[in-house]
């Protein structure tokens, strides 16, 4: 095939970015016919303007994920198009004779995911694939919850906040919007299950939703204790392994006594395996920039988390590959 112009000058570049090779990686590591495979039995033939073809399936899954990771609006992601000849090339788009999707067309294409949940769909295959590499141990699950701000301001166009959206105090702050529960594998940290709730709901109260059934032990922070008293749990036969609380560590620190080091010395251990709920959550805020809500109300917002951990789990499934072979 006959590259163009743009593309010879792109691939002769003595110096690659950050990201192209972002990219690049992405290209490698996400699944794109299994997922147009999901999304395609619910995509439109035609735009529904005079009956004109739709934009092809593949280039606006490809803007959408790249929404999701650089963290752009949708008037962001359609200049980033034409600003970068990275993105071109990842999109497979000659600004010379192809159609660029805008920002509209974009937004349409996330209202039919969310409206058919084939973000959970996308989740889901992609856990599929992951596991049918062995990425998946199954025996031990750890749970924990993060919390995603949502603009308390009443200055837009409702005079309101999001309604569905709850304030929390954690430690001596306050904050306004949602959580994000997540239940994660405890040897590969890759997430499995995915609950939303106000700010508000106490973690305990969705322990039983993170677990996909099939694990020994479940591993949570201080948060979780009691779990197993609950009535949603007392059917569950899972060994939980929850730390203790802060203040109670702080005194086994202090102590003197071998009972007191060895049990801090077990905290430790369990901290140790807790911590790998921690990496989706990086990943989600750090690398992804997802630190506050784009939209109002849980659904969409949860559509997204979805997408977000879905990417997540290939970006962390690069180092789990050791663990499958």
């Amino acid at each position: 095939m006959q590259i163009t112009f743009a593309e010879a000058e792109f691939t002769s570049k003595k110096k690659q970015t950050r990201r192209d090779r972002l990219l690049a990686v992405l290209e490698s590591l996400v699944p794109w016919s299994v997922l147009e495979s999901v999304i395609e039995p619910h995509y439109p033939k035609t735009d529904g303007k005079q009956g004109r073809p739709a934009m092809g399936l593949s280039r606006m899954l490809r803007m959408y994920i790249l929404q999701q990771v650089m963290g752009f609006s949708d008037e962001g992601t359609e200049d980033a198009v034409y600003d970068s000849a990275a993105i071109q090339l990842f999109m497979g788009i000659d600004l010379g004779r192809d159609a660029v999707p805008d920002a509209t067309t974009l937004l349409r294409f996330r209202r039919l995911l969310e409206t058919h949940g084939l973000t959970q769909q996308i989740f889901a295959a992609v856990n599929y694939q992951l596991a049918t590499k062995g990425l998946y141990l199954k025996e031990g699950t750890v749970v924990d919850a993060t919390i995603i701000a949502a603009p308390p301001s009443t200055k837009n166009k409702s005079k309101s906040r999001d309604p569905e959206m709850r304030h929390t105090k954690k430690g001596k702050q306050y904050y306004f919007g949602m959580k994000a529960h997540i239940g994660v594998d405890a040897a590969s940290g890759l997430v499995h299950t995915l609950v939303t709730t106000p700010a508000n709901v106490h973690d305990v109260t969705q322990a039983h939703a993170l677990l996909h059934g099939e694990e020994q032990q479940v591993y949570g922070d201080s948060g979780y204790l009691g779990a197993e008293k609950r009535e949603e749990n007392k059917d569950k036969d899972v060994e939980r392994v929850i730390a203790m609380r802060h203040g109670q560590r702080r005194k086994l620190r202090d102590s003197e006594t071998k009972k007191g080091r060895l049990t801090d010395k077990i905290e430790q251990l369990k901290s140790q395996i807790r911590a790998k709920v921690e990496h989706p959550f990086y990943w989600l805020k750090v690398h992804f920039g997802h630190r506050k809500v784009r939209y109002r109300g849980l659904a969409k917002n949860t559509a997204q988390l979805y997408s977000l951990f879905a990417l997540a789990n290939l970006f962390l499934s690069r180092r789990c590959m050791p663990l499958a072979g």
